[in-house]
């Protein structure tokens, strides 16, 4: 997966948290993300390899769940994994292959 169409969502807002799961709305920035893709923090300090993955369990638009969002829209989505509690506003994510 190229740069130019790995899909990318940028955090607005950090709703719910806790240490396994977050809720946030987001804006996607770039490709097609998926409900089930991978995604890593593009913020995070370290290498790509070494940065926490966080799992996209669902895509919620208009108060419906959908399988994808392509840019310019934004929906609310709920992340699970390691990398969930360093989330914040502004924070980049790119899905991986």
């Amino acid at each position: 997966m190229d740069d130019a169409t790995r899909g990318k969502l940028q955090i607005y807002a950090v709703e719910n948290v806790d240490s396994a799961s977050a809720t946030c709305v987001v804006r996607c920035v770039g490709g097609i993300v998926r409900a089930g893709q991978q995604f890593t923090d593009e913020s995070a300090a370290g290498s790509p390899g070494d940065r926490a993955r966080m799992s996209l369990d669902w895509i919620e638009r208009y108060g419906r769940r959908v399988e994808f969002i392509d840019p310019p829209n934004n929906g609310r989505v709920q992340l699970t994994g390691d990398g969930v509690t360093s989330l914040m506003k502004g924070a980049v994510i790119n899905a991986v292959e």
